[in-house]
């Protein structure tokens, strides 16, 4: 059995479940020897809930894989920005295997990994950046960085059949990934540059940091 036809199958479906629900149970641990914290996980479900819907909405679907959707990065980015980079990380994976168990496109072992959980899951590392004066933008923009790196890894690796003649993998690959992980990131961060929800966004941390 291929590695897509796993994932297509029920089997594939209820094994990527199964690490989604030890993901949140990860995102439950406080990591600091205190109690469970339910808040944090009942946010970062919520904000991975509201990433996954965001996704399916599409402005522009690239022709090869990808897509400018209406800021379905934007919330793993928020779950780094209020509960930092861990559960920000965990967070950014449940939406990748998500993705997986309705769009599967499986060729290799490293390919899944770099398409699913470990770009995603590189969006939350936008909380590096949570405590630093413009923070918010500047972490979004660092977890884009991390998921365009794993994007344009894979094309280098496993889809150089699938280059335009005149560009070499590297170069299709680099450009490609930019085109649409760039035009999200730029609609992004015009978003966030709006003060109000810019301070609303910095209020909702400041509360989850003293609950």
């Amino acid at each position: 059995m291929s590695l897509q036809t796993f994932f297509e199958s029920v089997s594939g479906q209820a094994a990527a479940i199964a690490i989604i629900v030890l993901l949140f149970a990860g995102i439950l641990i406080s990591g600091k020897g205190k109690k469970p914290d339910t808040k944090a996980m009942v946010a970062s479900a919520l904000l991975v809930a509201l990433a996954v819907v965001l996704k399916q909405v599409k402005l522009f679907p690239m022709p090869q894989g990808g897509d400018v959707s209406a800021f379905g990065m934007l919330p793993i980015a928020l779950c780094a920005y209020f509960f930092g980079v861990r559960r920000g990380v965990m967070a950014g994976m449940c939406v990748g295997l998500v993705d997986l168990i309705f769009s599967p496109y499986v060729i290799h072992p490293v390919q899944l990994l770099l398409d699913y959980p470990l770009a995603f899951g590189a969006i939350g590392l936008a909380g590096i950046l949570r405590n630093k004066k413009g923070g918010l933008i500047g972490g979004y923009l660092l977890g884009v960085l991390g998921r365009y790196i794993c994007s344009a890894l894979s094309g280098i690796i496993f889809f150089g059949a699938y280059v335009p003649e005149g560009f070499n993998a590297v170069t299709w690959s680099c450009w490609y990934n930019f085109a649409y992980l760039g035009a999200e990131a730029a609609i992004t961060v015009a978003l966030l540059a709006i003060p109000p929800l810019r301070r609303s966004l910095q209020g909702l941390k400041k509360q989850f940091l003293l609950s």
